[in-house]
């Protein structure tokens, strides 16, 4: 085949340090505003996370979260390394609320949940990230990755978990 063709489609979950609950409400859609733009259904307008996902070459599809996690849906190219692609996004928007929200204390956990998504899913987890605050009223940000890694079928010791 002369030319590569990927769809290589990643839901990416992180929380802030410890889970503590620092992205404030009123400057949340500065950092990920998780809202389609008109007459584009399932693209979204991107804040500060696309803005970084799109500096290193990537593409945001979704972004949202609530006050101690967030979640991306990104489409990266082959040549991307998943670990330094959330490395730079999490550095710049750590940096961004330092300095935009004077946060000095912000930062994101080390780790990170990513899952692929097949192109017939987007819409729907499109779809999850967007509803976000709605679904963090039925199910913790723990309960809540406990199962994305169970559906996934990634094994895990609870005890180093959080």
């Amino acid at each position: 085949m002369p030319s590569t063709h990927l769809s290589l489609n990643f839901h990416v979950i992180f929380s802030t340090h410890n889970r503590i609950p620092e992205i404030a409400e009123e400057w949340r859609p500065a950092l990920h505003p998780g809202k389609p733009k008109a007459g584009l259904p399932g693209t979204p307008v991107h804040a500060y996370l696309g803005g970084c996902v799109r500096g290193v070459g990537g593409e945001p599809l979704m972004i949202g979260g609530i006050a101690d996690h967030v979640h991306l849906l990104i489409r990266l190219r082959a040549t991307h390394c998943l670990a330094d692609v959330l490395r730079d996004v999490k550095k710049g928007s750590s940096y961004w609320v330092h300095e935009s929200r004077e946060r000095r204390r912000f930062a994101w956990q080390d780790g990170y949940g990513a899952f692929t998504v097949s192109p017939s899913r987007i819409a729907a987890v499109c779809a999850y990230i967007q509803n976000q605050e709605e679904h963090h009223r039925k199910k913790s940000f723990q309960e809540e990755y406990l199962e994305f890694l169970r559906e996934s079928g990634i094994e895990c010791d609870e005890r180093y978990l959080w």
